[in-house]
């Protein structure tokens, strides 16, 4: 009889070794615990628990794990020891701790989900742990642009830099083209990482910063301009306007109808000079003065030396009276003529030939014939004798 039962022990033994079970795990005895079995999150977000594995027998636990019941587009990870692992052996009487990351997507909706991690030994025993994960909001499979100034203002000579973030908040790497609409004769260029880019790659969730330099046409006229940028890449896309204030550039200019800078005048005597002073700027100036550099002793009278206003374009036609000195001599001088606002300003420097005044010379002509004729008057009567 006793013959009879060692056979019958043998061969279920050999069967349990054909199988896979050995003698020490058919009595082990697994259960796993974390406290935090039921937490809120948002989409795109990441849950870690940390979960402790322990062996309540007297012999050594070989532990397989896997999930059940998690949503397809969730991904996780079972770690310990700082790396992925598939199996755990745990000591008898004894615990390991591993790490359970679980990624929510961005595209999910709201609600609550449930599942089970699974602990399973070679002998086919398995142990549970549920889980109750509530999305709180709805999630999404969008693209954010956001700026935080989007106006600026300067002149038609500005640049005007703007720095915006770009945040893909789809569940898929995305390869973003940017671009802009700008009026015609601006220029736009996108930088990254201080690169000049036309498009950036973002990984889910990940976000970038971003400038954009815009310089304005130079014939641009003082006015608000909308500027619409956008990042699409395939099925998403976000756009928003920036606004460009351009208060206009500042430039003026003096100079004669004609272009011509040289005149003559008479010493002692005047002449009118006309002047052109003409805003070539795009934006109004105000309170232009009109003022002169001459030689010593000379005079110049305009008959309008301040202009209030002088719209962009605008021509203003201002006659100056210049006066020689009455003790210049003939030669060559320069005047100078200067249109002068707060933002801007330009001159005219004139050649001015003066001549000596015709009145002098009859008189020195007088002279020298009353000198000739006195000699003359002198030798008729007194060489006679």
């Amino acid at each position: 009889m006793k013959k009879k039962i060692s056979i019958i022990l043998m061969t279920l033994l050999m069967i349990g070794g054909m199988l896979g079970f050995s003698p020490t795990e058919v009595a082990a005895e697994v259960n796993m615990y974390t406290p935090y079995t039921g937490l809120s999150t948002t989409p795109g977000e990441s849950i870690n628990y940390s979960v402790d594995v322990k062996n309540t027998s007297s012999s050594v636990a070989h532990v397989s794990f896997s999930l059940k019941n998690l949503p397809d587009e969730w991904t996780s990870k079972i770690r310990a020891g700082g790396h992925d692992i598939r199996q755990l052996s745990i000591d008898a009487d004894s615990y390991q701790t591993i790490s359970l990351d679980i990624e929510i997507p961005l595209q999910v909706e709201k609600g609550e989900y449930k599942f089970e991690l699974v602990a399973r030994g070679r002998n086919g025993v398995e142990a549970t742990l549920p889980f109750l994960v509530e999305v709180s909001e709805e999630g999404t499979y969008s693209t954010e642009l956001t700026i935080d100034q989007p106006n600026l203002e300067g002149h038609t000579d500005a640049t005007f830099s703007y720095k915006f973030n770009l945040k893909n908040l789809t569940a898929n790497e995305q390869n973003y083209s940017l671009s802009s609409e700008v009026p015609a004769g601006w220029r736009a260029q996108f930088k990254a990482d201080g690169n000049a880019v036309t498009s950036v790659s973002l990984e889910p969730g990940a976000n970038k910063d971003i400038d954009l330099d815009l310089i304005p046409a130079e014939t641009a006229s003082a006015d608000t301009y909308e500027i619409p940028i956008k990042a699409s890449a395939g099925g998403t896309a976000a756009e928003t306007t920036l606004e460009a204030v351009i208060t206009g550039s500042y430039d003026i200019d003096i100079t004669t109808p004609d272009g011509r800078l040289n005149t003559d005048i008479t010493a002692g005597r005047s002449k009118m000079i006309e002047l052109i002073v003409q805003n070539i700027g795009t934006a109004t100036l105000n309170d232009v003065s009109i003022t002169s550099s001459t030689p010593p002793n000379w005079e110049v009278e305009f008959d309008e030396s301040e202009i209030e206003v002088l719209e962009a374009g605008e021509t203003k036609i201002i006659k100056a009276k210049v006066t020689a000195a009455d003790d210049a001599i003939a030669g060559d001088y320069e005047a100078s003529f200067s249109a002068t606002a707060a933002e801007t300003s330009d001159n005219a420097v004139f050649r001015i030939s003066v001549e000596t005044s015709t009145l002098w010379g009859l008189i020195g002509i007088a002279i020298i014939l009353a000198v000739f004729g006195g000699l003359f008057y002198l030798f008729k009567k007194y060489g006679r004798r």
